[in-house]
């Protein structure tokens, strides 16, 4: 039992006025195995005046000096590899020989690139006769999802701190715990009082308040397209900065003359990373139609080798999904689809055998998916591919284009000069053409209902920085 009573508020681990739990759930059994306090109104109110008040010192601190919190938070972080990667895993069931690499590693790596940009970035430029000036915005509230819950955390308030500013963050209620490691590491790390503080409590409740709070001067949310406009209401109200990371239903589109057995081989294994929970996740298969049958095949045969089971299991490929909401939820969205007319290809909403107990889900593939179908406008966040079919290169460009999102693509094509001019055509954010690796310092985000804004990098770090022009004399 994982048991955290206390909040993080301005540099002291605070016990709540009003004792109430969140309790948490096993991903892999779906029994409770953690509970974190429910914040009231009280904390959230501490941790707001705590952030307001450090915000002018932590501003004026040097970026070298930030830097050297950043690194050192990094190496606390990395002491704790073993034990961060079985924590998440835990709770929302990546298998662990991934959580280690992709839920630790992967944010580890995250916050020394940001201690290195502090150092590197051009807070001042000149422009003619102007000085511009780029300073930090003040506090900052960060919220954030459970399905890569370090990674997601580091995202956002690695950028804030380098870019100075103080942060107010609220992690996932389903997902919460390696937040905590995450506040030990800043303690140890000596960080001063109120430049990151933490509250744990339901969204509807305490993110509204968060986002709506006077003493916030910019809201950065992940999470779902629907809260997202929440999120983007309640800040009107005050004209805060808003930078949304939403949904997505990303297209991996195939042209004909693509070696079609290794993209299906990829595109599935990127469809089901994480038991598909992922936001970037390539979950609409183009293929052209005379190759349908082909892709079919291969697609089960790539399905097939994705065991699902206990993710502390070595030869377990695909853990369970994060809740019973979400697994209810991908199976329903599985049901729909096959009654709008999609051919079973592999899996289904049937629990996996000899899968009791936690959120476990077939590995999915639908076929013949038309590209107007609920299955393949609404994002399943669940391991479930559906493939669709296009007669020509214009045909696969709009189907692509097709839904409300834009976050990510892919493209393959022998012909590289080909796939990158398809590639320009997409509207998504990121656009990976013939499988090249993700660039963790290039920007992320969407187009459209996907997000505004960007994440990661230096575009990261920019959305919590505002731009001043100084005029000098001439």
């Amino acid at each position: 039992m994982h048991e955290e009573p206390h909040v993080y508020i301005d540099g002291a681990w605070v016990s709540p006025a009003t004792p109430a739990w969140i309790e948490t759930r096993s991903a892999i059994t779906g029994e409770v195995h953690g509970r974190v306090p429910a914040c009231s109104e009280q904390e959230l109110q501490q941790a707001l005046a705590a952030a307001q008040r450090a915000a002018p010192g932590w501003a004026a601190t040097a970026p070298a000096q930030r830097s050297r919190y950043l690194a050192k938070i990094a190496d606390l972080l990395a002491e704790q590899r073993d034990a961060l990667a079985r924590l998440v895993s835990s709770e929302v069931g990546m298998p662990y020989k991934l959580s280690a690499r992709i839920q630790i590693d992967v944010p580890v790596q995250a916050w020394r690139a940001f201690a290195t940009l502090a150092t590197e970035y051009p807070f001042e430029t000149r422009h003619g006769n102007s000085l511009i000036v780029r300073e930090p915005m003040g506090v900052a509230a960060c919220i954030t999802p459970w399905n890569y819950p370090l990674h997601q955390v580091t995202g956002k308030v690695a950028a804030a701190l380098a870019a100075g500013c103080t942060v107010v963050l609220k992690p996932s209620e389903v997902a919460p715990l390696s937040a905590f490691a995450l506040c030990r590491a800043v303690h140890e790390a000596g960080l001063p009082p109120g430049v990151l503080n933490m509250v744990t409590g339901d969204g509807r409740v305490l993110g509204e308040a968060l986002v709506s709070a006077a003493e916030v001067d910019v809201v950065s949310f992940t999470g779902s397209t629907a809260v997202g406009r929440r999120v983007m209401e309640l800040a009107s109200r005050s004209i805060k900065r808003v930078a949304l990371e939403l949904g997505g239903k990303s297209a991996a589109v195939v042209l004909d003359d693509a070696d079609l057995a290794l993209v299906v081989r990829r595109t599935v294994t990127a469809c089901f990373l994480n038991s598909g929970q992922t936001c970037s996740a390539l979950t609409r298969l183009l293929i052209p139609q005379d190759r349908y049958e082909e892709a079919r095949e291969l697609a089960a045969r790539a399905a097939a080798t994705f065991l699902v089971g206990d993710p502390f299991q070595p030869e377990t490929r695909m853990g369970p999904l994060a809740s019973a909401k979400q697994l209810e939820r991908a199976r329903a969205l599985v049901e729909q689809g096959l009654a709008e007319g999609a051919e079973l290809v592999a899996g289904g909403p049937q629990t996996p055998p000899g899968c009791g107990g936690g959120y476990f889900m077939q590995p999915t593939v639908l076929g013949r998916v038309a590209p107007d179908a609920t299955i393949a406008q609404v994002e399943v966040f669940g391991p479930v591919l559906s493939i669709i079919t296009f007669r020509d290169e214009e045909e696969a460009i709009r189907i692509a284009n097709g839904t409300r999102y834009g976050l990510a693509a892919s493209v393959w094509s022998a012909d590289a000069q080909r796939a990158l001019s398809v590639a320009r055509r997409l509207k998504a954010g990121q656009v990976e053409v013939n499988g090249a690796p993700f660039n963790e310092t290039a920007p992320f985000g969407g187009y459209r209902e996907s997000g505004i804004g960007r994440e990661n990098g230096r575009f990261g770090l920019e959305t919590f920085l505002e731009v001043k022009s100084i005029q000098l004399p001439a």
